[in-house]
This record gives C-alpha cells, sequence and structure tokens, in this order.
C-alpha cells in the first residue's frame, strides 16, 4: 500500500517554528502532527495534515543520552485529542542537517512502544513517526492491521510546490 502525506507550506512552517523554540534542558524538540486519513486508491491512503500540537514545556524529561525525551503528559494530551477527534497522528522531530533525514536505532524503538497507544485510543487509524531535516523529510506510518510502511511521498502544498519522494 502506498501512503501519501500532503501538507500546507504554512502548516510545514508552523511545525519547523515549533521545532526550533529553544528548551531549557532538551537538546531538540518533538511536536505532534495530526491529519485526516483518505482513501485515494484500491491500495492508496492519502494523509492530509491539519494541525500541530507542540509539546509542553513541562512534558519534556531531563534525560542527557538523548536529545529530547517526552514524558507521558506530552502523550495524554494528545491521545485525548486523536479519541475526541477522528485523525490519524504523527510524532514529528528534526534532524538539524540538509538532505535526506532517517530515524536512529533509539528513534525507532521508542516508536514501537507508543504507537500502540494511538491504535488503542483511535483504532483503524493510521499513526506514524516523521523526522524532518531542513529541506526533507521521510516517515514511517503503522497501517492496521498489516504493519508499518514508508511515506511514499510527501507533498508540500502551496508556493513553491515541493515532493519528497521516499524509496524503499
Amino acid at each position: 500500500m502506498t501512503v501519501q502525506l500532503r501538507i500546507g507550506r504554512k502548516l510545514l512552517e508552523a511545525v519547523h517554528a515549533d521545532l526550533s523554540r529553544p528548551h531549557a534542558h532538551a537538546a531538540e524538540r518533538v511536536t505532534f502532527l495530526s491529519c485526516r486519513p483518505s482513501e485515494i486508491a484500491a491500495a492508496g491512503l492519502l494523509l492530509i495534515g491539519v494541525g500541530v500540537h507542540p509539546v509542553a514545556e513541562e512534558d519534556y524529561e531531563r534525560d542527557l543520552t538523548v536529545g529530547a525525551m517526552l514524558g507521558p503528559g506530552a502523550f495524554r494530551q494528545i491521545l485525548q485529542f486523536a479519541y475526541n477527534t477522528s485523525v490519524t497522528v504523527f510524532h514529528v522531530h528534526r534532524h538539524e542537517h540538509h538532505g535526506r533525514p532517517w530515524f536512529s536505532n533509539f528513534d525507532l524503538e521508542e516508536a514501537k512502544k507508543y504507537m500502540p497507544d494511538f491504535s488503542k485510543v483511535r483504532p483503524g487509524f493510521p499513526h506514524g513517526i516523521i523526522v524532518l531535516s531542513h529541506d526533507s523529510a521521510a516517515g514511517l506510518v503503522w497501517l492496521p492491521p498489516s504493519g508499518v510502511v514508508r511515506l511514499s511521498r510527501i507533498t508540500i502544498t502551496g508556493y513553491p510546490m515541493q515532493e519528497i519522494w521516499n524509496e524503499s
């Protein structure tokens, strides 16, 4: 199955602005992106970005072994939002470079731990993780019940329009 993300340039700029804010002890920021899912063909899914959900200052835990560690309050808030609203949720962070990013082993191991919680509060919906760089992005999507797939394409709408293709 192909999964595409479509996000408006202004919304993506808001994501980057949130991720650029300094924090008292975390070396990087995390934010959440909510999307509306829509089938585009028999074997395709389109996710349309609709909102940015910043993590509160107090929801970052002190952990010098990683760039950012979220406490349970951060997940509780976004899980409540997903429960109350029919949305797909992405956990988003940024690596500070240009070019195609990818997830660290820690990113992937932690995602395996918290992704099931999203499926519990909003069953049947895909949820995932996105890592940005300053000019590119990559993502993984947990698709019930089939498993994990890469975001095959990310389209940034607005001027200038941009497409990021993610080969397997």
